[in-house]
């Protein structure tokens, strides 16, 4: 991904408002970030943590969603769940459902559209082998590292799909 400024981002928002857009807080480490290893910039809300963000290149363009984590009883450190973006496996709740509320008409009817990410949204950095999941992650299978990242740039691209149609 390339490097985007705080501009680029809070107007890259296609379901919240631009007041919201205006007041959501932006990674702490954002002066820092590996934009060389991202392929969506991702994060939690520092101020609110039921809320995250992601920022990504579309048809020539950024498109930023805000998301709710849901929230409930964690499923305990021995529970597997997989990400539907990057398909790493984490335990102790490290993927998490999140929501984003669709745009249009359908998104002010409440509609809304969910995807079970990882709950720090570092799916790149994971594929990369940047970062390591507490589950071990990989799965054992047979695609290059360039494949596993098209896919899930596929995958990304279809859940903006949703939200935003």
């Amino acid at each position: 991904m390339r490097p985007v400024t705080e501009r680029e981002i809070r107007a890259s928002f296609v379901n919240c408002s631009k007041g919201e857009a205006k007041r959501l807080g932006l990674p702490k480490d954002f002066a820092d970030l590996p934009w060389d290893d991202l392929d969506f910039l991702g994060w939690r809300d520092p101020g609110a943590p039921e809320r995250a963000y992601l920022i990504a290149e579309r048809d020539g363009g950024l498109v930023g969603i805000a998301l709710r984590a849901a929230g409930g009883a964690s499923r305990g450190f021995t529970a597997r769940s997989m990400c539907s973006l990057c398909l790493t496996t984490r335990t102790g709740g490290g993927v998490v459902l999140m929501t984003a509320r669709r745009t249009g008409a359908a998104g002010r009817q409440g509609d809304s559209a969910g995807q079970y990410l990882c709950g720090d949204l570092d799916c790149s950095l994971y594929l990369r082998g940047k970062k390591q999941s507490v589950a071990g992650g990989a799965l054992d299978e047979s695609l290059t590292s360039e494949e596993k990242i098209a896919r899930m740039r596929d995958n990304l691209h279809t859940f903006l799909g949703k939200v935003t149609r």
